[in-house]
């Protein structure tokens, strides 16, 4: 049984150790500008999924971003779940901020929540629990400070 081509899918092909694939003998030799027959297909792949990561990349670049409801500046980090954080400036004292509010970020960027931290350690906040355009927060008082601190400054 023969194989089929791996550059024009033609039949008669045979196995080119060399380039590890089955070539049709009009397939075989390079062609006349020195490079080797390349599927059109394969092509298309390597280029859409060069695009798709191009795309990707250049999105998840952290950075600073303005909150759609109150136009203050933060920063914008993705979580290790995808998704994007605002991230307030500045960090606070682990101990002063609620279980479930507190977030580390990692060498690479990426916001991660913390369930729990050493009492004498620090944590950033989310922007959101402390955005001026939301009610202010009356479940912790280091929250709250840094909502009227937001609040006074007109952001």
């Amino acid at each position: 049984m023969g194989f089929r081509c791996a550059a024009c899918d033609g039949p008669g092909a045979r196995l080119d150790a060399g380039r590890r694939a089955a070539l049709c003998a009009r397939c075989e030799h390079p062609t006349r500008s020195g490079r080797d027959p390349v599927r059109l297909g394969d092509i298309l792949t390597a280029t859409g999924d060069a695009l798709t990561f191009a795309t990707r990349t250049a999105a998840a670049a952290p950075g600073s971003a303005t909150c759609h409801e109150c136009g203050s500046t933060a920063e914008r980090h993705r979580t290790a779940h995808g998704r994007w954080i605002l991230i307030e400036p500045g960090a606070l004292a682990a101990a002063a901020v609620p279980v479930g509010h507190r977030w580390r970020i990692a060498g690479d960027g990426t916001a991660i929540g913390l369930r729990s931290a050493a009492p004498s350690g620090t944590c950033r906040i989310s922007h959101l629990d402390v955005c001026p355009a939301r009610p202010a927060p009356a479940h912790s008082p280091a929250l709250h400070a840094v909502w009227r601190r937001n609040a006074r400054q007109g952001v």
